[in-house]
């Protein structure tokens, strides 16, 4: 999955798409749809999920929970620097509460389906797709000045046509809101 994409395109020309190519009708309810040259991990965007009876055009933020493991991971950091500057060791019932309190910042790629921490979203009804113009990925090219170019963009070609990937969402799942 893409690091950041554009969605370039109106509702309406969302809606027609979706219509012809799997047969099925869109309720919209954001709106109109200003285009999003860059819409990155945390950025509200749009999605078409599934809603009993119908699908459905919304926006949302991009963005899954963080795996216990990764949280965990963090606050054993987090812990370890506190360590050092108390120099001594957290109590359990400290570590503990570190663990507890980590900030769920959140993940923007379900790179293995396999894990467990995944498998409660890859049911029907937390499937969507989510229309873009265009994509891009880190380009790992280095330039004349030594540093990384950045992103490198893909579109079907060069008018950028309206095309749709598959996603997942949790809809009760709220992240600590990067700054």
């Amino acid at each position: 999955m893409c690091h950041a994409y554009s969605i370039t395109t109106n509702v309406e020309a969302i809606r027609q798409m979706v219509q012809t190519i799997f047969r099925f009708d869109v309720a919209a309810n954001i709106g109109n749809l200003a285009p999003q040259t860059g819409v990155y991990p945390d950025m509200l965007a749009p999605i078409i999920r599934n809603r009993p009876g119908l699908r459905e055009l919304i926006k949302v933020r991009w963005g899954m929970p963080t795996s216990s493991q990764a949280l965990y991971q963090a606050a054993q950091a987090r812990a370890d620097k506190i360590a050092k500057k108390q120099g001594r060791d957290l109590t359990a019932e400290e570590f503990a509460e570190l663990v507890r309190m980590e900030p769920d910042r959140g993940t923007h790629n379900v790179r293995n389906t396999k894990s467990a921490h995944w498998k409660r979203w890859l049911g029907p009804e937390f499937r969507c797709i989510v229309p873009f113009t265009s994509f891009a990925e880190v380009s790992s090219e280095i330039g004349p000045d030594g540093k990384k170019l950045g992103n490198t963009w893909f579109a079907f070609d060069d008018s950028r046509p309206l095309a749709f990937f598959a996603g997942i969402f949790a809809p009760q799942w709220t992240s600590v809101r990067k700054t």
